[in-house]
């Protein structure tokens, strides 16, 4: 009976019957949710976790954690963030392009502000909602005043760190300790990756049973300085390259955390109303993000000076470059890098009651998560209005680039350290910056879907489309920075770890 269809009828019920059964299924996860009590809803953010540092995407680190979450969850194949901490932060608890909210690089330690205020926030919006907002890790959005800090900006409880990295041990941030429970300084012994899941796991347990949950663990770990426990690393041969090891040991410690609250989600009975969304807030840090240029340099001035380098500057420059040991491969670059390795991450989606195993291809992004977590959760009417992202549930229950559509393509704004990017899938256009102002570098286009590793330019052979993306990013809304200027920052720059010279951060925040 079929063969006798005309193929385009035939096309059509097919198509028609995989739909209606996409929305079935969604409108059953939705339905189910908003029916009883909103979900609990956990983020779990890595900091700086290469794309080939989880086992999944067949790492020599073992992940064992992670990868179990992905199988029993939705890989989410294609998710973008900015190629820095601060950015992809801002964006996640706004819903909005980072370069909009003025945010376009890590916020350093000499910053007086932070995210803007009158931007309203996820926990905000979700306390306003009937949640219980909780938060445990890596802040990285405001520390100078406290009118920035977390437990102003609509989480109840906050325990962590709010500067951009510090020592796993010491706790320590550019010359100030910097570990504290609701404004108030800790001084405790630990590492923090471990600190910080007891915390997450004792938040789990404590928490308010009248209302859904909330909460943000937002792991430090596996950004620099590359510290590990010797027992973490003791399951690497020493033929590792020494910085590696030290990483895998620290994603090690990562993955045993993130194991320790999934387990603790289900001996509470909360796995079945619960989504759990993992990402990192960038790709992973690794010397084939920075340009050659800055590298030789580097490299001169330790055949010079030996290390440390003599200029405090220079030193926190030289760590950065020299000591990320991530591994984007096959992506290009990575952290800070507008190219696939700084923004294309690993992330899952773990919601056992409600999500089918598979994987995912939509494009999602940063700016995404605000509205599609409200969208999971059954509170659509919660979305705030001039938004950038946009609810990506639906796409990703019916993994969109296989059903062909009618809508636009969606549009994606990176700022690095390297250049600018658009993406406009499956195209990316790429800006790059010269740090001579007399040179200015042809634009490169790349069909990111067909070519991950961004190794054929296609600039020349579509300069309409060139031209097209180029006048989207001139019309790009961009914010004032926040941001003091690159000379004061290396004047006295951040450091992760350390002794103390100044005032806990908790108490010099006025």
């Amino acid at each position: 009976m079929e063969g006798r269809m005309p193929a385009y009828f035939r096309n059509g019920l097919r198509l028609f019957s995989w739909t209606l059964g996409v929305l079935s299924f969604w409108m059953f996860a939705t339905v189910n949710w908003a029916e009883a009590r909103p979900p609990n809803i956990v983020l779990i953010m890595a900091d700086d976790l290469g794309w080939r540092d989880v086992g999944y995407h067949d790492s020599e680190i073992k992940t064992p954690h992670i990868d179990r979450m992905m199988q029993n969850g939705v890989e989410l194949n294609r998710f973008y963030v900015q190629p820095s901490c601060s950015p992809t932060r801002a964006s996640v608890m706004t819903g909005k392009s980072s370069v909009r909210l003025g945010v376009y690089q890590p916020i350093a330690k000499g910053t007086v502000t932070g995210l803007p205020l009158d931007e309203k926030v996820l926990p905000e919006i979700l306390t306003g909602l009937g949640y219980q907002s909780l938060m445990a890790g890596k802040w990285h959005l405001g520390h100078t005043q406290r009118a920035y800090l977390p437990q102003e900006r609509g989480f109840e409880h906050f325990y962590g760190h709010v500067t951009g990295g510090i020592g796993y041990w010491d706790h320590n941030h550019g010359g100030g300790h910097d570990w504290q429970r609701n404004g108030v300084t800790v001084r405790e012994e630990g590492y923090t990756t471990h600190l910080i899941a007891d915390e997450v796991v004792n938040l789990i347990e404590g928490r308010d049973r009248s209302r859904p949950t909330f909460l943000f663990a937002s792991f430090n770990a596996p950004h620099l300085p590359n510290e590990a426990p010797e027992s973490s690393m003791d399951g690497y041969s020493e033929e590792m390259q020494f910085e590696r090891r030290l990483h895998a040991g620290m994603v090690t410690e990562l993955d045993v955390a993130i194991g320790r609250i999934l387990a603790k989600l289900q001996v509470e009975g909360m796995s079945e109303d619960t989504l759990v969304w993992f990402f990192s807030d960038n790709g992973g840090l690794n010397r084939s993000a920075n340009p050659e240029g800055l590298r030789s340099l580097i490299d001169a001035l330790i055949t010079v000076f030996g290390t440390p380098l003599p200029i405090d500057g220079l030193e926190f420059v030289r760590k950065n470059i020299n000591e990320g040991a991530s591994d984007n491969a096959p992506l290009r670059a990575g952290k800070t890098s507008v190219y696939e390795g700084g923004i294309r991450v690993p992330s899952v989606l773990w919601a056992p009651g409600y999500l089918q195993p598979g994987i995912s291809d939509a494009f999602v992004t940063a700016q995404d998560v605000l509205p599609t977590l409200l969208q999971a959760a059954g509170l659509s009417e919660g979305i705030p209005e001039g938004l950038d992202g946009d609810t990506r549930w639906q796409a990703i229950l019916s993994d969109e680039v296989k059903v062909p559509s009618a809508l636009p393509p969606r549009e994606f704004y990176v700022q690095g350290f390297d250049g600018t990017a658009l993406i406009r899938g499956p195209w990316k256009l790429v800006l790059p910056f010269s740090p001579l102002p007399w040179v200015n570098p042809p634009p490169q286009l790349y069909n990111i879907y067909a070519d991950p590793s961004e190794k054929r330019d296609r600039a020349e052979d579509f300069p309409d489309r060139v031209v097209s993306m180029q006048a989207t990013m001139a019309d790009w809304p961009l914010g004032p920075s926040i941001h003091p200027s690159m000379f004061r920052s290396l004047m006295d720059p951040d450091s992760f770890g350390g002794p103390e010279d100044r005032e806990p951060w908790a108490e010099r925040a006025r």
